[in-house]
């Protein structure tokens, strides 16, 4: 059977979407469309969002493929699952606009918290729950109440899986990127200077931390590492293809007991690489290691300056703040940007957070505005505020963070005066 794969060209227009806009690889997608393959299946791959399409040139390649089923994920790319637009008003619109008779399948955070919601919303035919590489091909393959995570609609009714898609990620074989446009892509994530060609790659999965705002319980949640050697073959293939900076999507870079291998072969390798972590992963001899493994840009999530803050964020943080401060310091002077993350707390006090923040950037370091907390349905955070998400989770977190933060500031690179949820998604 056919699978026709769509990372759309997206809009975060009147959105509380706080993530980076540029084009990123939907490795979710292309790691399924190797699983395809594998099944022996033909998949085809578009994503509109590199490639800058309309909706009308994408429909015509569709159109020419006659897809069995239609993919689309509700957020762009895995790296930003775990804080994905509110709303789901491209992939509606992109779903609509493809049109035609395949099966429409979406993926994402949504489907993952809301599944009967946004089959509703999107007017699609099937939302998989929980990690989809492994679960897209087996829509053709087998009975879907025998899928994990897959759930459905007919003409009996709404069909929700309670489990969610967990990929085995030793399964997950080298990308060969002859599918993709890798020299389209040359966005740099997370690099603010200078120029060069980027791409995004993936070497684990997962978090063994349960931060309190952290949205990937129902997704990405259980720590895994691929394949060392199949990470760096995929490092050799895009270096091969003009790329000289890698950003690693991972949930927390720096984690697990193979990290250092691959570190000491990116270190024989002439490419940059960048990721986010925890400064408590790393002692001065490991950042001496990412500093000949030519880490460039480190983003590191401290959230709170005090032990109190990072307490009940649930940081399980052992380090006592000078100690971070002093690693962070530390690794400013071996990589080209190191930035230490804050994030809005009662616990924090304002001038204490102005004083931590002029040391660190006397040394160099990058230490952001606290940003306010989104409650995503599938964070801890939304359980603690409302319970488990229902059919109207996402609509009640968005409802929340304006009225919270409305008066209180958003972040400096979100839209300022967003729309409703109900506004943006009735828009298209």
């Amino acid at each position: 059977m056919k699978f026709a794969l769509v990372n759309p060209n997206w809009d975060f227009s009147g959105s509380t979407y706080f993530g980076c806009r540029d084009p990123h690889y939907p490795l979710e997608l292309l790691f399924a469309f190797d699983k395809i393959i594998e099944d022996g299946h033909e998949p085809m791959l578009v994503d509109a969002q590199t490639d800058n399409l309309t909706t009308e040139e994408t429909k015509r390649r569709v159109d020419a493929f006659a897809p069995d089923f239609l993919v689309i994920p509700t957020a762009p790319s895995y790296l930003f699952w775990r804080c994905p637009p509110p709303e789901v008003r491209i992939p509606k619109e992109w779903f609509a606009q493809l049109g035609g008779k395949a099966v429409k399948v979406a993926i994402g955070p949504h489907t993952s918290a809301t599944p009967a919601a946004a089959i509703r919303k999107m007017g699609c035919d099937v939302g998989l729950r929980g990690e989809p590489d492994q679960t897209i091909p087996e829509l053709a393959s087998k009975g879907w109440a025998d899928i994990v995570g897959c759930c459905w609609r007919d003409e009996s009714g709404m069909h929700v899986a309670p489990g969610l898609g967990v990929t085995d990620m030793k399964s997950l074989k080298a990308l060969t990127f002859e599918n993709y446009n890798v020299e389209a892509h040359k966005h740099r994530h997370h690099v603010f200077w200078g120029e060069g060609h980027g791409a995004e790659l993936e070497f684990a999965r997962g978090c063994p931390w349960s931060c309190t705002f952290c949205n990937k319980t129902l997704f990405r949640n259980k720590f895994r590492e691929r394949d060392v050697d199949a990470v760096l073959a995929e490092v050799d293939r895009v270096i091969a293809r003009g790329v000289d900076y890698i950003y690693f999507i991972d949930e927390i870079f720096g984690v697990g007991k193979n990290v250092r291998r691959l570190l000491e072969g990116i270190a024989e390798r002439n490419v940059n690489i960048g990721f986010q972590t925890r400064i408590d992963l790393w002692d001065e001899e490991t950042l001496d290691l990412l500093g000949r493994a030519r880490c460039i840009s480190m983003e590191c999530g401290i959230e709170s300056i005090t032990e109190e803050g990072r307490d009940e964020l649930n940081k399980n943080c052992k380090m006592n703040t000078d100690r971070i401060s002093e690693l962070l310091i530390y690794a400013k002077q071996r990589i080209h940007w190191v930035q230490a993350n804050l994030i809005l707390t009662e616990k924090d006090n304002k001038e204490e957070i102005r004083r931590w923040q002029d040391h660190l950037k006397a040394h160099g370091v990058w230490v952001s505005e606290p940003v306010p907390m989104f409650p995503f349905p599938g964070s801890p955070l939304y359980v603690q505020l409302f319970g488990n998400p229902d059919d109207d989770a996402w609509e009640r977190a968005h409802r929340y963070y304006t009225k919270t933060f409305s008066d209180k500031g958003y972040s400096d690179i979100q839209e300022q005066k967003p729309a409703t949820l109900e506004d943006l998604e009735c828009a298209c």
